[in-house]
């Protein structure tokens, strides 16, 4: 029986109705971060030394989401076992809103994709991967790191952050609008200092292709961003790694959304049989 399906819909219901409180609760309190749950449960008390971050807006979480997770998890050669994977959602994003699905959902939807991983990474590597759902109000990047670190979730050696992100995240990353006052890349020196990104380009996400998506980041290695405060060693933490291949079909949680709201079988192309079916009984993504 698949991982997920262990998580029986008045579980899920459940777990709905707690995200919920939490969620509140969270909003309430001084804290920047917080772990709401770890799938499985019973290996909450592993100490990770590689923790694996999937920030997203999973809205909803769909295959490639997983499959940029299990690509990092199997094939990062300079990740230290334990590993540990969280999937992360900013309740306060520099870009984008809470509508359409709640936070609630989404979370529940998280969870299922925690099983999902899990499940496949007991297949593949006879591994103890456990999988946290967070939440953070923090919506920048540097931020993010600053505040996982910070909270001692895993003690008081504190993992590596491989944060795994795609081509146009990174570039929001480096735009220094979004580091006021001073609109300069110093605020990132902490983060690079410590951690690093996992950067998976496509060929059609509106560049040149991979040459041009990795002379990107040559060119913080040549130093032509030290004028806005970038430094040259910060590309030896960026890992650039294939995703779609030319002539693959796109995955997003935007075509999923739009095949959620035509009720469309294609759906099923875009999210796991378990995400597919909370999406179907909540009637999610059928309205704007």
């Amino acid at each position: 029986m698949a991982a997920a399906e262990l998580l029986t819909s008045s579980m899920l219901r459940t777990a709905k109705k707690t995200y919920a409180s939490a969620l509140a609760a969270f909003a309430k309190s001084t804290s920047n971060f917080e772990v709401l749950q770890t799938y499985p449960q019973a290996r909450a008390a592993l100490r990770p030394r590689s923790l694996y971050v999937l920030d997203s807006s999973f809205n909803p979480p769909t295959t490639a989401h997983l499959r940029i997770a299990l690509s990092a998890l199997h094939n990062d050669s300079r990740g230290t076992d334990p590993k540990r994977l969280m999937l992360l959602l900013a309740t306060q994003n520099a870009d984008k809103g809470t509508k359409p699905a709640p936070f609630e959902d989404r979370l529940v939807m998280m969870t299922l994709m925690a099983a999902d991983a899990v499940e496949q990474c007991n297949a593949s590597l006879q591994s103890d991967l456990a999988v946290d759902v967070a939440v953070t109000k923090k919506p920048f990047f540097h931020d993010k790191a600053a505040a996982i670190d910070e909270s001692r979730v895993y003690g008081d050696e504190i993992p590596e952050q491989i944060h795994l992100l795609g081509f146009d995240t990174i570039i929001r990353m480096f735009n220094t609008k979004y580091y006021p006052p001073e609109h300069t890349l110093a605020p990132l020196e902490p983060f690079f200092s410590k951690h690093r990104l996992r950067m998976t380009y496509r060929p059609d996400n509106g560049w040149d292709g991979a040459k041009e998506q990795q002379k990107y980041v040559q060119d913080i290695a040549d130093g032509h961003r030290e004028h806005e405060g970038g430094k040259k060693e910060w590309a030896k933490q960026i890992d650039l790694v294939e995703g779609k291949r030319e002539g693959e079909e796109t995955i997003s949680s935007t075509k999923a959304r739009e095949a959620a709201k035509a009720q469309s079988s294609g759906l099923e192309k875009y999210v796991s049989p378990s995400v597919r079916e909370w999406i179907a009984s909540e009637r999610l993504y059928i309205e704007d």
